[in-house]
């Protein structure tokens, strides 16, 4: 018996030690190391990166070298003006042909540094697209852990309603037994100590499951277990001027418009540069060779360096200059209304989210009061229970009353919290 017990106290040591505490930092660690949508939007932003050079955007030259060689066997007849015919059967040619020639292009009407500042731009756009998926998966996260949180709460607040509905029962059994109760009253008890249990176990239920959501988020283990730390602590001092001042500032949503807006406004640029003529520098080295069976020459061959300019301008075409500017003018205004629209529904909504805070933190405290009362009235209705003077019916209600006020406490709180994130959220100042 001694080995048994020994072997019982270590296994629970053992799993309170495997139950390790998860805390918010942590899950947030974990989420931005491990989260694939992240690691996506982080390898588009190397993508654009990478595309940053000024030969992609036209800058360099293009050096290219050439191989050719043709060679033929032929029948030839050739038939002089002085009347004499030559001819040979199989006659063999060849032309060799090789060298190196550069290509480059000078003045393009600056389209190529419009270029070259519009790849930065869409590498600014991935950045931003990054934090913002960064920032909305810190919210989820932090929104699944803090609902994690007011479930634990909910289980405290049911282990504690089992408790007493199992001392009433023993109660209602005593006073059966000694005369003083009738079996209805030990059936009532039994029964709705069975309904608390009920309950009980479909929090544990969703319990599990969010659990089970929120390593989903964290990209690990789904059957890892762990614990969340028991309180809600609420920042209850956000004002909506500053809001206000930092959402225009940092809000990823509307930075990506204004990123946008620049990249048409650089694609206008290039557009517009067609205009003005185009002047590409042309050099290289060749070699030639060629060797005929039959002919005046039989050989061939030729070395050297070559050099040029050339310099084209688009007089006409179809008024498709003027068409290409307008299309580009038209997308500008559209980020630009598409920009103005941001600002009016960030400005609503932060308005919004905003009332929506204030009532939860007015709810907290009067849900803290409520919760205290009703905790102090379940106590006076027990005490009263135990000596007889009120009505199975009253210590119910009493106990009912109390689970649910405890429950409309912790939501109240993770509804509170939930205003906070949306807020901070909106802000673009949301910690991670």
């Amino acid at each position: 018996m001694k080995s048994i017990s020994i072997f019982l106290l270590l296994l629970c040591v053992f799993e309170m030690n495997a139950q390790q505490t998860l805390t918010l930092e942590e899950a947030i660690k974990t989420a931005l190391e491990n989260n694939y949508e992240i690691k996506i939007a982080g390898n588009i932003v190397k993508i654009s990166e990478t595309n940053i050079s000024a030969g992609n955007a036209g800058m360099l030259p293009k050096v290219t070298a050439t191989v050719v060689d043709n060679n033929g066997i032929q029948n030839l007849s050739q038939t002089r003006a002085d009347g004499t015919v030559n001819s040979l059967d199989n006659a063999k040619n060849n032309s060799l042909n090789y060298g190196v020639g550069l290509d480059w292009t000078i003045f393009d009407g600056f389209s190529m540094f419009a270029k070259h500042d519009q790849l930065k731009a869409v590498k600014e756009l991935g950045e931003t697209q990054l934090k913002q998926t960064i920032l909305m998966k810190v919210s989820d996260v932090t929104a699944i852990y803090y609902d994690l949180v007011q479930q634990q709460q909910q289980l405290n607040a049911l282990d504690t309603t089992i408790v007493i509905s199992k001392q009433r029962l023993n109660l209602a059994q005593n006073r059966f037994t000694i005369g003083k109760a009738s079996k209805l009253e030990v059936l009532n008890a039994q029964v709705d100590l069975n309904t608390d249990t009920t309950t009980l176990l479909r929090q544990k239920e969703l319990f599990a499951n969010t659990k089970i959501a929120l390593n989903q988020q964290l990209a690990r283990d789904t059957k890892l277990d762990f614990k969340v730390i028991p309180e809600i602590k609420i920042d209850n001092q956000l004002l909506l001027k500053n809001l206000t001042e930092l959402a225009f500032k940092q809000n990823l949503e509307l930075q990506k418009l204004v990123v946008n807006k620049r990249i048409s406004e650089l694609q206008l640029k290039q557009v517009k540069g067609t205009r003005y003529p185009t002047v590409r520098v042309l050099s290289g080295y060749n070699f030639a060779e060629t060797r005929s069976d039959l002919g005046f020459t039989t050989q061939t061959s030729s070395r050297g360096f070559n050099y040029g300019f050339s310099a084209s301008l688009n007089l006409f075409d179809g008024f498709n200059q003027n068409r290409a500017e307008k299309v580009a003018k038209l997308e500008i205004e559209n980020t630009q209304v598409a920009i103005d629209q941001q600002n009016k529904t960030l400005e609503s909504q932060l308005n919004s989210a905003f009332q929506t805070y204030l009532t939860n933190l007015e709810l907290v405290q009067l849900e803290e009061k409520n919760e205290a009362i009703a905790k102090q009235n379940l106590d006076i209705t027990l005490e009263k229970f135990r000596i007889g003077t009120i009505t199975t019916l009253e210590f119910r209600t009493a106990q009912l009353n109390y689970i649910n006020a405890k429950v409309r406490n912790t939501n109240t709180q993770y509804q509170a919290k939930l205003s906070e994130i949306a807020l901070k959220e909106l802000a673009g100042n949301l910690s991670f």
